[in-house]
């Protein structure tokens, strides 16, 4: 290994500066001083209070930033069925899903009983994926309710789950009030 101090000679020091001021990125200026580490040229620029970096000439033009168009939320676009094992899955309308106003409370987990949860090790591809409880904890289960073909959770959990995006921003809102 090689000596730190050794490598900021008074010359080399002076190119950083340079470099810096001409505003050389510090993997370029490593490169160029050689045997010396971008995190070393970012060390020792902290380290001499270097700050001001010469400006790109893109970046100081008068001309504003061109602002994000935003446009009025549109239907989702139709999803074509997708096939699986020769399957073929159309996908479920939300509003097959969705019943009545989503209330998620505390006592969500409380829905199933702890004798119908199921662990990872029993966990079937028709079974509800959904998780309850603490997954650092030896009592961690899923849901383990017949699940809704296409869908890796119940028709509870996919309420819950897929929600569309307005009234989740609606949900928040009230939240706050």
């Amino acid at each position: 290994m090689t000596d730190a101090g050794a490598t900021w000679t008074d010359e080399r020091v002076e190119l950083l500066k340079k470099l810096w001021t001409d505003g050389l990125s510090a993997s370029q200026i490593a490169a160029e001083l050689g045997n010396v580490t971008r995190n070393a040229v970012i060390g020792k620029v902290h380290r001499l209070g270097l700050s001001g970096r010469a400006k790109d000439v893109k970046a100081t033009s008068a001309a504003p930033r061109a602002r994000k168009v935003t446009r009025a939320p549109s239907a989702p676009a139709p999803i074509a069925p997708q096939a699986h094992n020769n399957v073929v899955m159309a996908p479920i309308p939300l509003q097959a899903v969705r019943e009545e106003p989503i209330m998620v409370a505390e006592e969500d987990d409380v829905a199933i009983p702890m004798s119908e949860r199921v662990t990872i090790m029993d966990l079937r591809e028709s079974m509800c994926r959904w998780p309850m409880g603490d997954p650092t904890k030896p009592e961690f289960r899923f849901c383990g309710a017949r699940s809704i073909t296409g869908l890796p959770y119940c028709t509870h959990h996919a309420r819950i789950a897929y929600q569309p995006v307005a009234d989740r921003k609606r949900e928040r809102k009230l939240a706050r009030a």
